[in-house]
């Protein structure tokens, strides 16, 4: 992968699957991308050439992404569960989503990942946590563990990122709470209270199963970064 002076791809040079793996690794602490990540980041460079390629800046993916999760966050609490209007809820946190992972992809296949780029994309990603947990309070989980889900996810990236202001260079473990398993509940949540109405609690079941693997990954992530301190 040609790169410049400063180890950046250079714009418009080809960048492959495992060329962009390895920058993956390179920009996250050298974290190895194996297994559901590996599949994951695949499906992202697959994606993500159509928009290099039309040379789309990576933080407009970004924006477009958090503009999204914001729209269903407020499509869902002004329709409430069930409907079209939840189906519709579902497919703009899908798409949300997949722009979410698709910024740093582009980013990294067209050379231009930098520190603004990186700040911008954390803080629309906590943007976007805080989107998917006002999803769950509008297709009806309680509001206190809708917070109490959305807080742990705030919770686990804060402790990532005061690691790394603190010398930590990776990501410290990839937990069982990761942004695409907390996207892929609200989406799924919103659908089924849509799809099968009156079935079960969606929301609530949802939010809880949130709110447990958000505590389970703050645990993952506070014990794998603790040992690098």
């Amino acid at each position: 992968m040609p790169a410049d002076r400063d180890g950046q791809t250079r714009e418009g040079a080809p960048v492959d699957r495992e060329a962009y793996l390895r920058r993956w690794s390179q920009l996250h602490g050298g974290t190895a991308a194996t297994g559901v990540v590996r599949a994951w980041l695949s499906g992202a460079h697959a994606l993500a050439r159509p928009l290099a390629a039309a040379r789309v800046p990576p933080a407009a993916v970004t924006l477009a992404g958090t503009a999204l999760a914001a729209a269903a966050a407020w499509l869902a609490l002004a329709a409430g569960a069930g409907g079209a209007p939840a189906l519709a809820v579902a497919a703009l946190v899908a798409a949300g989503g997949v722009l979410d992972n698709l910024d740093g992809a582009v980013a990294v296949l067209r050379g231009r990942t930098s520190d603004r780029g990186a700040l911008l994309d954390a803080c629309c990603d906590r943007v976007g946590d805080a989107a998917c947990a006002l999803v769950l309070l509008g297709c009806g989980a309680p509001a206190w563990l809708a917070a109490l889900a959305g807080g742990l996810a705030q919770l686990q990236e804060y402790l990532r990122a005061r690691a790394q202001g603190l010398g930590v260079g990776d990501v410290g473990v990839v937990s069982v709470a990761e942004r695409p398993v907390r996207i892929a509940v609200a989406a799924a949540c919103a659908a089924a209270t849509a799809v099968a109405p009156g079935q079960a609690p969606w929301a609530l079941l949802g939010a809880a199963a949130w709110a447990g693997l958000g505590a389970v990954g703050l645990v993952q992530v506070a014990t794998a970064l603790g040992r690098r301190l």
